[in-house]
C-alpha cells in the first residue's frame, strides 16, 4: 500500500492534496491510526453536527475528551435514540467507561447514555461495582466540542454537500483522521512529533 499512497499523496502537508488517498485508503489508514491512539481521559463531551448529503441533512455524532482529543465519531442518516446508542456503544467498546459525560440539553443523548450505561453494568462480569456514568447537561460546558466541530466543518464546507451516504462516511472518516493527526493523538515509537506527511508515511508503510 505504501507505494500507491506515495504516488497519490507524496508527503503532502495539506489534507486538500490527499483527497484521492482519503477516498481510497481512508478505512485502512483509520484502522491503523486507531491502533496508535493514546488513551482517552475519563471526562467526555458528546454532541452531533449536521452534514448535507444529496440535499438532505444527516448527522455526525462526535465525542472528545477533556484534553480535546477526538474519542470517537459516527455518521448517521438519522438523529434519534437508535443512532445515539449505536455511537455510544462504539465509543464504550473501544475506549472503556468514562467517569463523566457532558452533553447539551439533548434528552435523546441523555437517554442513550443511561441505556448504554445500564446495559454495560449489567453485562459486566468482573465482579466490580461499576459506578454509574455521571451526566452533566450544560450548553456552556459543551462549547468545547462545539469549537472542535468547526475544524471538521471547515473541511466539509467547500465540498457543498456529499453525493452519497457511503462516500460521505468514507471521506468524513478521512477528515476526522487528519484532524486527529493534527492534534498529535497517535503514538509513534521513533518519532514522538512527526509531521502530517510523516504520519501518512508511517501509517501507509
Amino acid at each position: 500500500m505504501s507505494r500507491s499512497a506515495d504516488r497519490v499523496c507524496p508527503s503532502a502537508p495539506d489534507a486538500s492534496l490527499c483527497d484521492s488517498t482519503v477516498i481510497r485508503y481512508s478505512p485502512e489508514l483509520l484502522e491503523r491510526f486507531n491502533q496508535r491512539k493514546r488513551a482517552a481521559t475519563g471526562r467526555w463531551h458528546i454532541d452531533e453536527t449536521y452534514v448535507k448529503v444529496r440535499g438532505q441533512w444527516c448527522y455526525l455524532y462526535r465525542a472528545i475528551d477533556s484534553n480535546g482529543d477526538t474519542i470517537e465519531f459516527w455518521f448517521s442518516e438519522r438523529r434519534n435514540l437508535t443512532a445515539a446508542k449505536r455511537f455510544l456503544r462504539k465509543a464504550l467498546e473501544r475506549h472503556g467507561r468514562p467517569e463523566r459525560i457532558v452533553i447539551d440539553g439533548s434528552q435523546t443523548n441523555r437517554e442513550a447514555i443511561l441505556s448504554c450505561d445500564t446495559t454495560d453494568r449489567l453485562q459486566d462480569r468482573s465482579r466490580r461495582q461499576l459506578k454509574p456514568i455521571r451526566i452533566r447537561q450544560s450548553q456552556y460546558l459543551n462549547n468545547r466540542i462545539e469549537q472542535d466541530h468547526r475544524a471538521i466543518k471547515r473541511r466539509i464546507r467547500p465540498m457543498l454537500g456529499f453525493k452519497s451516504v457511503n462516500s460521505a462516511r468514507v471521506i468524513l472518516g478521512g477528515i476526522e483522521m487528519i484532524h486527529m493527526m493534527r492534534k498529535g493523538q497517535a503514538k509513534y515509537a521513533y518519532n514522538p512529533q512527526p509531521s502530517l506527511a510523516e504520519q501518512f508515511d508511517l501509517l501507509a508503510a
